[in-house]
């Protein structure tokens, strides 16, 4: 099996990572492409609502609780105090697909793309220590860089770049 066209989103908390990461699974799909995602959390979350079956399940001690229904399903696999997976242990846990959008993950050696907002928690630039990012994507002018700088908004032109850099090849109707 071929290793599936990876791409990442990197940044500091309320860069416009989600949104940007939102804006291109929609994008890409409109295209045609099936995409997956990858999305990297730096704290405790669930989710999970107290007293529904599955977390009763986890909170009675199992390893891994799957939900299935005629719509979707979802594997919670439950580290009971065991490390974090690496990345490509996860990457390798995803169905075959086009593309996988990583956002997070901001030390991994993938190519990515740096969102910057004014508004963003730590405006301390990734770009000129990370030599994976290779473009810039901001809701302000950037100029001390080389890097392409697209707007934050403008995901037709982040998504072309995207597709030229992991070598998508068009779909066919």
């Amino acid at each position: 099996m071929t290793a599936p066209k990876i791409f990442g989103i990197a940044g500091w908390k309320n860069s416009g990572k989600t949104g940007l990461a939102v804006r291109l699974v929609t994008e890409f799909t409109r295209r045609g492409y099936r995409i997956s995602t990858i999305k990297h959390a730096h704290h405790d979350f669930d989710i999970d609502k107290v007293g529904a079956d599955s977390y009763r399940h986890r909170e009675a001690g199992a390893h891994e609780v799957t939900i299935v229904s005629g719509t979707r399903y979802a594997i919670m696999h439950e580290l009971r105090g065991a490390p974090e997976p690496e990345f490509e242990e996860i990457l390798a846990r995803l169905a075959p697909c086009d593309l996988v959008l990583i956002e997070g993950y901001k030390r991994e050696p993938i190519p990515k793309i740096e969102a910057r907002r004014r508004e963003a928690a730590n405006r301390q630039p990734l770009a000129p220590s990370d030599p994976h990012i290779c473009a810039i994507a901001a809701d302000h002018a950037v100029t001390d860089t080389s890097l392409p700088v697209f707007d934050l908004d403008d995901t037709g032109a982040i998504a072309d770049f995207i597709a030229g850099i992991v070598g998508l090849e068009e779909v066919r109707s």
